[in-house]
């Protein structure tokens, strides 16, 4: 006779599905209360997945009693297959419930079962799939690297990221790979995250259109998704060091009464040239050396900077945004060991773009 200690297990299945899932549910409850000697007894639910509510099914009947669930990884078995395990127990994992199962590196339990069973799990298989994570939508991007952003600056521990219902490390998956994707329809918040978050570059938050659209340009005429490497490739070869028709030499300052008197050295065309300015600071007084020898009017100039990596040695990244007559605005970055030279290839930079005619896609 069973006992506690050792239950009779009852299947109770859903083999079609003929009924609903709450009918299910409401089928097991009773047996629930009416089975005699209950507690020697486990309930066991064994849905299929023929009208595909195998999951429901199971989360109702465990609601209305049941003790146990049998299912498949990735929802194997005969004609459209068992309940999906996975799903199932990722969803009370999700809920705060320990399924008791280890699903913490879910991508070599998918690849062990696709080797041996000859079989592919699909790309938007609930958890499992390589595109469950994914965001293309520049909207979907945006809200994804605001909420992780404010959980890292906020040490919140609860997870609470829009469209992201699960932390994707939780089950052996990354941010960078599965959670942002770049194509011709990301957004700005996107690409603006990778860069920072795989890079290191905190882009101005009014630089990020500019950088936005260049990525986006490019995956549109490469007709397909641009990996981390390639975004990196086409941020530096638009917005690094911008070298023509000018490139940064030398520099050199000293005091000169309230302010600061500031040569700099520029190459064109194979010479190196003088530009003499005063300002009230190295910047300003280079700044103010290049519009009036160069011929070239902007203003409302934009600049940040920071650190690339950590340590004395480490290079630093300036960001320069300048606006010309009609306020068509043109960004650069600098990139050097010293942060002033940083500073000056960047405006060299944004120089360089207003001479060539190129702006952002935004006026000021």
């Amino acid at each position: 006779d069973p006992t506690p200690d050792k239950p009779l297990i009852i299947n109770l299945p859903s083999t079609v599905e003929m009924g609903l899932p709450h009918v299910y549910a409401c089928q097991i409850e009773y047996m629930h209360k009416n089975l005699v000697k209950r507690d020697c007894v486990q309930i066991s639910l064994h849905p299929h997945n023929d009208r595909g509510c195998g999951v429901a099914e199971s989360e109702l009947g465990v609601l209305a009693g049941a003790d146990r669930v049998e299912g498949t990884l990735f929802g194997n078995g005969e004609r459209t297959g068992n309940v999906d395990i996975v799903t199932l127990a990722l969803n009370m994992y999700t809920h705060g419930v320990d399924p008791g199962l280890d699903f913490s590196d879910l991508p070599a339990i998918r690849e062990t079962y696709e080797r041996l069973t000859n079989m592919t799990v699909p790309p938007r298989q609930p958890y499992a799939g390589q595109l469950v994570f994914t965001a293309f939508s520049g909207s979907h991007q945006d809200a994804i690297a605001k909420g992780l952003t404010f959980r890292k600056e906020a040490g919140r521990k609860r997870w609470d990221v829009p469209y992201l219902p699960i932390d994707p490390a939780d089950i052996g998956r990354n941010y960078d790979g599965d959670v942002i994707r770049i194509n011709s329809q990301s957004g700005k918040g996107g690409i603006g995250y990778m860069l920072e978050n795989t890079f290191g570059y905190h882009l101005p938050k009014n630089m990020r259109e500019s950088v936005g659209y260049a990525v986006k340009n490019a995956s549109d005429h490469a007709h397909k998704e641009l990996l981390p490497d390639e975004v990196m490739k086409v941020f530096a070869d638009e917005f690094i060091n911008v070298e023509s028709p000018l490139s940064f030499v030398r520099y050199d300052v000293k005091n000169a009464g309230d302010g600061v008197q500031a040569c700099v050295t520029l190459r064109s065309g194979g010479k190196l040239i003088d530009y003499i300015g005063n300002g009230n600071g190295a910047l300003d007084a280079i700044s103010n050396a290049l519009k009036s020898n160069l011929g070239v009017s902007y203003g409302n100039m934009q600049y940040s900077e920071h650190a690339l990596e950590e340590g004395s040695h480490s290079r630093a990244a300036a960001y320069v945004g300048i606006a010309d007559a009609v306020g068509r605005r043109v960004w650069a970055v600098g990139v050097d060991n010293d942060i002033m030279r940083a500073s000056i290839k960047a405006l060299v930079g944004a120089i360089n773009k207003l001479l060539s005619g190129a702006h952002s896609f935004g006026d000021d």
